[in-house]
């Protein structure tokens, strides 16, 4: 496919294991709530940035910076594919991965390779390793993969580095870019309320604070307790953010974006605006030719057409599972999309209802939806501990009902990654004693009363409309048999709630 990221998938030496190993031991083993993580020692990445030589390669670096909830990975995609379809060497720093870490540092459009990850890894690695002790201890893991990426980039002489933000913005690591080129803010929401506050506002003050004095600000529509901090932030500092309303797909001459699903002609709006203030602000609008009727130059058109971002409004067809009728789709189906706010999980049911309609049976059919055309619609679920499925689940089941589709079973599983870390042969406690599945059944417990809720407490038993199941694996392992054994009923998967998951769920059914 056009604008694939991946360059090649890792090989697995005994080098890039020990790498991942290393990279591991520096998650830290606490509550992403505990108070503490909310700028802890920020006065760190300023003496990580000394020992590793960086402050003056960063200030050359033209960098486009983008904070918000949701929609800041598929902006910085966006952003970053068209200044690549205009001829600019491009560096893109995302988060998280969902597969491979290398996922987070793209040049040219391109997962960097294994080679060059192990050769920076290993400069930043020892240098900080040398010089840091009791008084500076070695970075937390995402502060270390900020760092990378800045070496990375400005070693590899971008023409731009495209930075998406990881946490907040005030206190995020990719917040030491002084001078960036542009700044952006998407769309703003309740997220990481542990962290950033438990309002609109305060969540839009810890965004704001990538906001820099004297450099081009925009933002989406917001809503007004948001916009409002955000305008108040913006007028303290001398500057405009200025408002950029969705892409009209009338600009795009009938080429479909590269990422899908409604929600993202907003963000391709903020990464047009974005691309352009780049270009002019660099000298550079001489690249593009602008039209007469309104719609968009090629480059900013191909770029949005081919940018690729996994895990958002990805359709799989499971390659393992095979349907013995001649000219018949693939039985097993994933829809994998990684929204994990009450905001994100109405846009994702709203894409997943969308592109699964043909297969909803018509309103009358209340009791057994799909049965007439042999369809069913099962979703795979977790998310982090830190979240309220109380927020999430009603909005995702409230969005699929209003539209038509229900879910024939809910499958919940922990996350694969939360025993694999970063290595790629590390597997899953052997014991079952050793699996906690208390969150996986709490979770059941949310969904099991909305159900009730929705068709009365004569309703299904659990049994029969979800599980828990102890791995990710294994729920695989019993959609594939339950495919393959059925082959007259297809299965179309919705995994989402948590990035990790979707990765996860990536991993397992492409190996």
């Amino acid at each position: 496919m056009a604008g694939a990221a991946h360059a090649g998938v890792a090989t697995g030496s005994a080098e890039y294991e020990e790498v991942l190993r290393c990279l591991s031991s520096l998650i830290k083993q606490k509550v992403r709530a505990d108070t503490g993580n909310r700028g802890n020692q920020w006065e760190l990445m300023s003496k990580y940035l000394q020992i590793l030589e960086l402050e003056e390669p960063i200030a050359r670096l033209k960098v486009v910076h983008v904070a918000g909830t949701k929609g800041k990975g598929s902006t910085c995609t966006f952003a970053e594919s068209i200044l690549r379809s205009c001829g600019f060497r491009t560096g893109l720093f995302t988060s998280p991965h969902l597969i491979d870490v290398r996922e987070r540092f793209r040049l040219d459009g391109l997962d960097i390779s294994e080679e060059k990850f192990i050769m920076y890894f290993w400069w930043c690695w020892n240098k900080l390793k040398a010089k840091t002790g009791d008084d500076i201890p070695m970075p937390a893991y995402f502060r270390f993969l900020a760092l990378l990426a800045f070496k990375i980039f400005s070693d590899e002489q971008v023409d731009v580095a495209v930075l998406e933000v990881g946490l907040g913005g005030k206190y995020d690591a990719t917040n030491v870019v002084k001078a960036p080129i542009v700044c952006g803010i998407s769309s703003l929401g309740y997220d990481h309320m542990e962290i950033l506050g438990n309002t609109l506002g305060e969540i839009a003050r810890e965004k704001a604070g990538i906001l820099k004095k004297g450099i081009p600000a925009y933002t989406v529509p917001q809503p007004s307790e948001a916009m409002s901090v955000l305008k108040q932030r913006a007028s303290e500092l001398g500057v405009s953010i200025r408002v950029v309303p969705p892409l009209d797909p009338r600009q795009l001459e009938d080429q479909p974006l590269g990422l899908h699903g409604e929600h993202q002609y907003v963000n391709a709006g903020l990464a047009v605006a974005l691309a352009n203030t780049w270009l002019e602000r660099q000298g550079h609008l001489d690249r593009i030719h602008v039209k007469d009727h309104g719609t968009l130059p090629d480059q900013f058109i191909k770029g949005l057409s081919i940018a690729c971002l996994h895990g958002r409004a990805q359709i799989v067809p499971d390659p393992q599972v095979k349907s013995e009728y001649k000219d018949t789709s693939c039985p097993l189906v994933f829809y994998l999309d990684g929204a994990h706010s009450p905001e994100s999980m109405e846009i994702c049911a709203k894409w997943f209802t969308h592109v699964t309609e043909k297969d909803i049976t018509q309103p009358g059919s209340l009791e057994k939806p799909h049965s007439s055309n042999n369809c069913k619609k099962i979703l795979l679920f977790n998310c982090m501990s830190v979240r309220d499925p109380q927020r999430l689940l009603p909005r995702l089941l409230d969005t699929c009902s209003q539209k038509g589709l229900h879910f024939d079973q809910a499958l919940f599983v922990p996350n694969q990654s939360q025993y694999t870390k970063l290595g790629s042969h590390a597997s899953p406690p052997s014991g079952r004693d050793q699996i906690d599945l208390s969150w996986q059944l709490s979770l059941q417990t949310v969904w099991e009363n909305l159900l009730h809720g929705e068709k009365g407490l004569n309703g299904p038993s659990s049994s029969e409309t979800s599980l828990v199941f102890e791995s990710l694996p294994s729920a695989i392992k019993w959609l594939r048999e339950t495919s393959q054994e059925n082959q007259s009923t297809s299965c179309q998967v919705l995994v989402t709630g948590s990035l990790h998951l979707v990765g996860d769920v990536l991993r397992l059914i492409k190996t």
